[in-house]
């Protein structure tokens, strides 16, 4: 895909997003549509994956830390062709393989179950250490987000990643800026993020989030030694005008004349 088809793959995975949980009627929709940049460019151009075989040993593997943003990941998955798209009416209905938050025995193309936040970076982390100890070659990206970045145990993850070496981990911090209570500076300030994984001895790319060009150069970036990390400016509720920077929308259905709204505008995007 070139950027263009890239950014019209983004707004319709979007409105796939806003359905799914329209439907189900709970959800997280703002960091869902702020990461999706950042997932296309993933599954569509970056990594190593094939969905006719999900589990196969020199695949590229790919953990949501920012686990409650899995519409995002469905959307991309249904896509692509690991699961049934026709699932998606199904997210997190009683039974279904979309739950709220990622579910490794259930879903095929989701590499760890995640959702307690700050697990899904350290997971990572050792997939990598794993992969550098086996000879495997596959790289380990993960998405966590800013508010994310409170956690303990992320800073204990990104210790250990440096400290192994981890040349094949490439950590994205979706940087939207808000979470669930308010904006992230009000919460609890993360001071400045690049110059904190800097600190730790991080290889540090600071991007616009949502753009395709940005993104996939630095997830090209070739890094030696010590492991990368992405810290991709987003807005929270990315592609919908009364979704964009609002911290009400990071866990709240819109109802069916909001999604109505919503696709008007993602169609918009899909048409440029």
């Amino acid at each position: 895909m070139d950027i263009l088809q890239l950014q019209r793959k983004a707004a319709e995975l979007r409105a796939d997003v806003l359905t799914m949980i329209t439907n189900a009627g709970s959800g997280h929709p703002g960091g869902s549509l702020s990461m999706m940049e950042i997932i296309v460019a993933l599954f569509y151009r970056q990594m190593k994956i094939d969905p006719e075989n999900p589990s196969a040993e020199g695949r590229d593997r790919f953990v949501l830390s920012k686990g409650h943003a899995a519409p995002a990941l469905y959307a991309v998955l249904a896509d692509k062709g690991f699961i049934d798209k026709r699932e998606i009416e199904n997210f997190r209905q009683l039974g279904s393989c979309l739950q709220g938050h990622p579910d490794k025995k259930k879903t095929p193309g989701i590499d760890a179950s995640t959702g307690s936040l700050g697990q899904g970076v350290a997971i990572a982390g050792g997939m990598a250490l794993g992969a550098k100890r086996s000879g495997n070659d596959c790289q380990i990206y993960t998405v966590v987000g800013d508010g994310e970045l409170q956690e303990g145990l992320v800073w204990e993850a990104a210790m250990a990643a440096v400290h192994y070496k981890l040349d094949n981990l490439t950590v994205i911090v979706d940087n939207n800026g808000l979470q669930i209570d308010g904006r992230n500076d009000e919460v609890m300030s993360l001071g400045s993020i690049p110059e904190k994984y800097r600190a730790f001895g991080f290889k540090v790319f600071e991007i616009d989030g949502h753009d395709f060009e940005q993104i996939l150069g630095a997830l090209a970036a070739v890094v030696f030694n010590k492991p990368k990390c992405i810290v991709a400016h987003t807005v929270k509720g990315k592609g919908v005008s009364f979704m964009e920077d609002k911290v009400e929308w990071h866990g709240k259905s819109p109802s069916s004349e909001q999604l109505q709204q919503a696709l008007k505008e993602l169609i918009r995007d899909t048409d440029k």
